[in-house]
């Protein structure tokens, strides 16, 4: 297996126009195709006439209102699952959502890390891609399973934050991650995106997967990130 996943598709539903961009972008920043509907209405339209793994709408919508849209497409049949999100918390409010047809709730606010999460459980209880377990770029390898990272003939002995960190990177081949993807998906909120902590620990990884070996897979994105890839010198 390579390190590329199947590109998930979403349909994001949500009127407030600085957490739209930001959630689209978010999505499209760890590789997955991201519409965008701005209405109830204009939402159903796209959701009937495409091809989503995955709906994310907002409960509270102008022209049509997420609960009542999610139940038109269950009455219709569409089976897509769809992840309510409502500054409406309440235990009462949860059942109704998840009554109507909503397959999970997530009220705000939510951190990304748990909304991506919960986005790719759903995709995987619909009959998604199966996620990888072993993620390889050119002669490195990482099994997920096992816990084994080796490059070449070389078994390498990573901490489990360095693990981590690898497994995203290779999880993202060819891909640039930024430094609040890793904040977000390795360190989970933890520290401040000022600290020195990302770059020290890409130092040791760096250290680990690429001294001592001809061709570098880890490498620097001035001004952007980092990225794993073969073949970049």
């Amino acid at each position: 297996m390579t390190a590329t996943d199947s590109q998930m598709r979403l349909l994001i539903i949500e009127d407030d126009r600085e957490s739209a961009d930001y959630l689209v972008k978010a999505f499209r920043e760890v590789g997955y195709v991201a519409d965008l509907a701005s209405d109830g209405e204009e939402g159903l339209a796209l959701a009937e006439t495409g091809d989503y793994d995955v709906l994310v709408i907002d409960r509270m919508l102008p022209k049509r209102d997420g609960l009542s849209l999610i139940g038109t497409l269950r009455e219709k049949g569409d089976r897509t699952p769809a992840l309510i999100l409502s500054a409406l918390g309440q235990v009462d409010d949860r059942i109704k959502g998840l009554r109507a047809g909503g397959d999970d709730y997530l009220p705000k606010p939510y951190s990304f890390a748990e909304l991506l999460a919960r986005v790719e459980v759903l995709s995987r209880r619909h009959g998604g891609p199966a996620e990888e377990t072993t993620y390889r770029v050119g002669d490195l390898e990482l099994d997920r399973l096992s816990h084994r990272v080796a490059r070449g003939k070389d078994e390498l002995t990573l901490q489990p934050r360095e693990f981590r960190l690898l497994e995203y990177l290779m999880k993202h081949a060819g891909q640039v991650v930024t430094r609040t993807m890793l904040l977000e998906n390795v360190w989970d909120y933890h520290f401040d995106p000022q600290t020195n902590v990302i770059d020290v620990h890409i130092s040791r990884l760096r250290s680990k997967i690429d001294k001592g070996f001809e061709r570098p897979l880890l490498h620097t994105i001035r001004g952007a990130g980092y990225m794993i890839r073969d073949g970049i010198r």
